[in-house]
């Protein structure tokens, strides 16, 4: 074993060994949510000392925009659900930034809520804990224990990272992507199982990858049953595309830069591509209303993300002014691979909620 190893390869190696190469979710589980080992166990990932940066980080405007679509949805199920006190619910919650900002502009509102956060990581959970203290967070491990309440779901940048199944088409059909060892047995390298899988039969190319996120539609489809049977919606703020295609969007990413994701398991950051669309799919399955996807940039325009980065210029320095202005251009860049176009946002909602602010009505 290379004197490099992290301690969760070498779990891996072992597992490998005993049973045979693994699918790409169970890779993603252990790197990612491993007790001792895996990446979100471990450490604060976010900001300019961690791996990568989120729209929160970015601009105090992202959360409290968001607050103001909640502060706007939350009389919206009040009156949908009179007598029963709703729940703000935050997936992955991060450092606890976008949920801080977002309680500014509800307090202002007068909004009334239980304050709920879904969060495995122990070193994360305890900034939020922290951060929040005034808002009293009850926390979760999964949704499976949230209130049986009307619930408000907010998951920014949470999808991206649960783990999903891959598929690679050959001439024998679609054969499942797998985890395995090199012929040395010390390394991980890519597999595929020998024989296809008969339930899928999608056309497409020899060498065409099919993600399948497979905790993702678990998700939702938990969440779906709560919301249609109490009332809420979930927003869904995420990188990803909501048009049907193949394609590898499996990465990792370390220091703000991409890395190989099969290199030192448990120190970088895994994630793929929303699917957008078959999130919408599983969300009008259990019988909730889809609005959108729409652009991260027509979401928080609509919202007035200009007019609150000039009311926040009103009373900043030069240097802050064109900080705001930076920032509010990063958010809503149009350019393809920019925040602003690469980034969708999907709300499933109780269809009585519709239509629901900065969305198209459902078709």
């Amino acid at each position: 074993m290379d004197a490099e190893a992290t301690p969760l390869l070498q779990i891996l190696v072992r597992e490998i060994r005993a049973d045979g190469p693994i699918g790409l979710d169970r890779y993603m589980a252990l790197c990612l949510g491993h007790p001792s080992h895996g990446y979100y166990a471990t450490r604060d990932p976010l900001g300019r000392s961690g791996d990568f940066v989120t729209a929160p980080e970015i601009s105090q405007m992202f959360g409290e925009l968001i607050g103001a679509w909640t502060a706007s949805v939350l009389p919206m199920m009040a009156a949908a659900a009179p007598g029963e006190r709703p729940c703000l619910v935050e997936l992955g919650p991060g450092r606890g930034t976008l949920m801080a900002d977002a309680l500014r502009v509800l307090r202002v509102a007068g909004a009334a809520f239980d304050l709920h956060l879904v969060e495995t990581s122990p070193v994360l959970r305890g900034i939020q804990a922290d951060r929040l203290a005034g808002a009293a967070p009850a926390f979760h491990d999964s949704v499976a224990s949230l209130p049986d309440a009307p619930l408000l779901v907010i998951a920014n940048e949470f999808f991206d990272a649960l783990p999903a199944r891959q598929f690679v088409r050959t001439d024998r059909g679609w054969c499942e992507r797998r985890v395995g060892l090199t012929a040395a047995g010390d390394a991980l390298a890519f597999g595929l199982d020998p024989e296809p899988d008969p339930r899928l039969t999608a056309p497409a190319p020899e060498g065409a990858v099919l993600t399948l996120p497979s905790q993702g539609l678990a998700v939702l489809r938990d969440l779906g049953r709560r919301l249609v049977a109490k009332g809420g919606a979930l927003i869904v703020i995420d990188y990803g595309g909501d048009q049907p295609g193949f394609g590898d969007t499996f990465q990792a990413v370390a220091g703000h830069r991409y890395a190989d994701p099969l290199s030192r398991p448990g120190e970088a950051d895994l994630t793929l591509q929303v699917d957008f669309g078959t999130l919408a799919r599983a969300a009008r399955a259990e019988g909730l209303a889809a609005l959108g996807p729409v652009t991260q940039r027509e979401f928080l325009l609509s919202l007035g993300l200009d007019a609150r980065a000039e009311r926040l210029k009103a009373r900043a320095t030069p240097d802050q002014a064109r900080a705001i202005e930076a920032a509010a251009r990063r958010l809503t860049d149009p350019d393809p691979r920019g925040m602003g176009a690469l980034f969708k946002v999907l709300c499933a909602s109780h269809p009585a909620l519709t239509p629901l602010p900065a969305f198209p009505p459902p078709t």
